[in-house]
């Protein structure tokens, strides 16, 4: 874990390039915990051993644990969930198409997208080719695409009322005639023949590099914090987390939050009750005594929330106002929108406490109804404690989204402290 908020967030902004797909944020989770000695087992063999520090992947959701060589009576695991998808831009099959003399990218909306902030923005394509003899090949582009908008003398409503077509408006164009289609320009890539090419999951992303901005460097802009702004700090506590007294630390970040969770790798498929029940059989538990290891259990569950935004103070709660740099944020819903209770919030407290970091509670207008995430969805599938918690953003789901300086690196503090005291 990292000494300062700035080398916390240059190291955030590094992880964000790297990361344009959830296959790539749980590729390079994987390469940065094998390179700090954690090892990584094959889902589909059995786990023989779960003591020391070692790590599961499942398509774009990784499973990472620090497990001591034995257990007591009283042994639990401490969970922190995150997830490493972001809204975006899904490349259809058979993505070509011609539309007045250009050639565009057929692509459908992936998730809750803030649509408008993708115009105008210079777009690469990144995700998996799968060829047919079963192999994966992750591949980026550089900026190849863009959504363009229309001109205002073409439309003089538009800065009074832009209605977006979903079909129609939101197509990018990738150039005039072009010399290769967009899977020739991939299997260069990738250094694979295109007939070899079975299907693809591929995505849009910004090719922006992350930025500290504002006056006195206290904001940083970036795409896709929601939420590897949360997947990123979980990271780099795993990284330095000893080796528990008794209990077992679990880090999960799953795919497909953005678009409901359930997925073989979401938080309502069984990748992390599957690895709980893996690690106690380890230890020789059988089925009460599983049970009763993951009652005792918590979760953290760390997905960005929103800090007040000045120009529309008015759609926030007027007694609870969290602002950037002022420590992470507890997310609270009467309607279980989070998972959020006394006993959770309890835990979240005390982890703060240890840590020194400051935190703040975030609840939505009454008027405004929030949106959820993976907690409610873990404190179902598994019937634990959870708790909801996040990074503060402006801008949640747009293609470049805000938040500040300190609150990534407060958040990997506190989940330290989580799993250590």
């Amino acid at each position: 874990m990292f000494e300062s908020a700035r080398t916390h967030i240059d190291d955030l902004a590094d992880f964000v390039v790297a990361s344009p797909t959830s296959y790539h944020a749980a590729d390079r989770i994987a390469e940065r915990l094998s390179g700090v000695g954690f090892e990584q087992m094959d889902q589909r063999k059995p786990i023989g051993s779960a003591a020391g520090a070692k790590f599961l992947v499942r398509d774009g959701a990784v499973v990472a644990w620090v497990a001591p060589e034995t257990i007591t009576p009283e042994s639990c695991f401490r969970i922190v969930g995150t997830h490493n998808d972001s809204p975006s831009f899904k490349v259809k099959p058979g993505p070509h198409a011609r539309s007045a003399g250009w050639t565009s990218l057929g692509v459908e909306i992936y998730g809750g997208a803030l649509i408008n902030s993708w115009l105008d923005r210079d777009l690469g394509v990144a995700g998996r080719i799968v060829t047919r003899d079963g192999a994966t090949h992750l591949v980026r582009t550089g900026s190849i695409a863009r959504i363009p908008q229309l001109a205002i003398h073409l439309d003089r409503t538009a800065n009074d009322a832009l209605k977006l077509d979903k079909q129609t408006h939101t197509q990018p164009v990738l150039g005039i005639d072009l010399k290769e289609s967009l899977l020739d320009h991939l299997a260069g890539i990738a250094d694979i023949l295109v007939e070899d090419i079975a299907f693809h999951d591929l995505f849009l992303f910004d090719t922006q590099r992350p930025g500290v901005i504002g006056m006195d460097g206290e904001l940083f802009a970036s795409g896709r914090l929601d939420n590897l702004a949360c997947a990123h700090a979980a990271l780099t506590a795993m990284e330095s987390t000893p080796s528990p007294d008794g209990d077992i630390a679990v880090y999960v970040s799953f795919d497909h939050e953005e678009v409901g969770s359930a997925t073989a790798s979401g938080a309502g498929g069984p990748v992390l009750q599957d690895a709980l029940e893996r690690i106690a059989a380890c230890y020789g538990l059988g089925l009460d005594e599983t049970r009763a290891m993951i009652a005792r259990s918590t979760c953290v569950s760390a997905d960005c929330g929103h800090v007040v935004h000045p120009n529309y103070p008015g759609l926030h709660d007027p007694m609870n106002q969290p602002l950037p740099n002022a420590g992470p944020l507890l997310k609270i819903n009467a309607n279980q929108r989070y998972a959020t209770d006394a006993v959770g919030a309890a835990v979240w407290f005390a982890a703060c406490a240890a840590a020194e970091v400051p935190t703040q509670s975030f609840v939505s207008n009454n008027s405004v109804p929030c949106g959820s995430t993976i907690g409610p969805i873990t404190a179902t599938r598994l019937g634990i404690t959870t708790v909801d918690v996040g990074v503060g953003l402006l801008s949640m789901h747009s293609a470049r989204e805000l938040c500040g300086v300190d609150d990534p690196w407060y958040m990997a503090r506190a989940m330290s402290a989580f799993w250590t005291n």
